[in-house]
This record gives C-alpha cells, sequence and structure tokens, in this order.
C-alpha cells in the first residue's frame, strides 16, 4: 500500500463519525499504531494531502497542527512535516479524557498488558465511596501492568459498578472501548496526583529499583447524566511521564 492508497477518504471518511480534521488524525494515527507510517517518515505537503484525501487545506492544517501540538508531527523549516520519533518520556496531557491504549497508539507505541485482577468481588470501602455502592453490591475489577513496546509504564487498578461492567473478562485492550460499545463511556473525569516513592512490589512490576520517584493518580469518571462509572488507581514511572495541563487566565 503506498501513501495514495492509505489516505484515499473512501476508505475512512464518513459523514456520520465527527469532524473531518478528527476523521483525517485518526487516520494518520492509525497509520503510526500500525506502523505505515513510520518514525522520522516524511508526511505529504499539506497541498498533496488535502488533494489526495479531498478535503480542505484548512481541515487538512487543522489536523496536522493539533497532531503537532502533541507531539506526534515535527516539522521543520524549509523540509516539512515528520512523523516524531518515539520517546523515552511520554507527554501526557490532564485535560483530555483518554486511556491508555489510544494515548499510546497516539504516539505509536504498540501497547500491551500483563493482567493482575479481573473479575467481581466484593467491593473495599473506598470502592463503594467513591462508586456510591449499596451495601450488597459487589465490583468489577480489573488490574493490569500497563506497557508500551514491551516497557513497563503504569500499574493501572480501575473498578466499575457490576451493572456498567457486567463481565470484566469482555475487557482484553481497552476499557473504555468496551464502555463506548455499550454506550457508557464517560465524557469526564476528576482527577488527583501524587508523588510517591514506589513500595517494593510496585518497583519490581515497573522494572525500577525500590524507593524510585513514581506518580500515584486517582480518576473518578461520570457518565453525562452524573453518575460515576469507573474508580481508577494508577501507579506512574516517574521517569516515563511527563505531566502538562492547559492553564488559562480566568475571567471575573
Amino acid at each position: 500500500m503506498n501513501i495514495a492508497e492509505f489516505l484515499d477518504p473512501a476508505k475512512w471518511l464518513s459523514p456520520t463519525k465527527g469532524p473531518r480534521y478528527l476523521q483525517l488524525r485518526r487516520r494518520i494515527e492509525d497509520g503510526i499504531a500500525t506502523g505505515f507510517l513510520a518514525p522520522l517518515s516524511p508526511l505529504p505537503p499539506e497541498r498533496e494531502l488535502a488533494t489526495l484525501t479531498g478535503l480542505s487545506r484548512v481541515t487538512v492544517r487543522k489536523a496536522t497542527q493539533a497532531m503537532v501540538e502533541d507531539g506526534q508531527i515535527t516539522q521543520r523549516q524549509g523540509s516539512g512535516s515528520f512523523i516524531a520519533p518515539p520517546s523515552a518520556r511520554v507527554e501526557q496531557s490532564l485535560s483530555r479524557l483518554t486511556s491508555f491504549t489510544e494515548d499510546m497508539a497516539r504516539r505509536g507505541f504498540q501497547s500491551c498488558s500483563k493482567w493482575l485482577e479481573r473479575g467481581v468481588f466484593l467491593p473495599a470501602p473506598e470502592e463503594v465511596v467513591a462508586l456510591a455502592l449499596g451495601p450488597n453490591d459487589s465490583v468489577s475489577r480489573i488490574a493490569r501492568l500497563r506497557m508500551a513496546s514491551d516497557r513497563p509504564m503504569a500499574i493501572e487498578r480501575a473498578s466499575l459498578p457490576v451493572d456498567l461492567l457486567p463481565n470484566p473478562t469482555e475487557v482484553t485492550t481497552s476499557l473504555y472501548e468496551v464502555l463506548e460499545r455499550d454506550g457508557r463511556r464517560p465524557v469526564r473525569a476528576i482527577q488527583k496526583l501524587s508523588a510517591i516513592n514506589l513500595g517494593q512490589d510496585d518497583a519490581d512490576l515497573l522494572g525500577v529499583e525500590t524507593g524510585a520517584a513514581g506518580l500515584r493518580i486517582e480518576r473518578t469518571s461520570y457518565l453525562a447524566g452524573g453518575r460515576v462509572v469507573e474508580f481508577t488507581r494508577s501507579i506512574y514511572r516517574g521517569d516515563s511521564y511527563d505531566f502538562v495541563a492547559e492553564l488559562r487566565l480566568g475571567t471575573s
């Protein structure tokens, strides 16, 4: 397959799949994730991209500029745009609600997981509070070591009400894919970040020394109607992540 065939809009552009610039961005991200668009490989110039995709140059520019801002594409004066090389560190936005699988795919990493726990359990007290469970409710729980290109990156422990995730074994790659399929993907979340030193068990899983710096993130995610859908506690390697938040000037 050549670049013209890959960008043929008949293969990916749809009037029902959202804004055209986002569809183009997803198509380029698919190329990065599958290896078709290799790190450091050039992208066609903006004018040629517009011709190949049948989109306007404004639409093409909006898609590629967003990827430049996220570090997926690099631009060199006089040379054009290139797929960014993989980085030893991952820059993670705190303003976008995405899954680990989606995050790694956008950066050209092949993600995989090692399962630590998956099933339906009696809830711990903090799960009862976070998920607003009743006294006789159970909880669906999945815990896994998340890896990118075979490198341990994070330990993720997610808890959900059983009626929202009746069968945790259905989650094989992305939890959010399963939730989205059933119309239960969260639309907003509150996250709490803490700096920690890793204990022996977590350090062994992440392949670092005991006491190494890490980040603990608690995420509580909500459906559009306000119900809690997910309570996730994650431990990230401190040497692999930079968390970035966009701040805007407040108005009185």
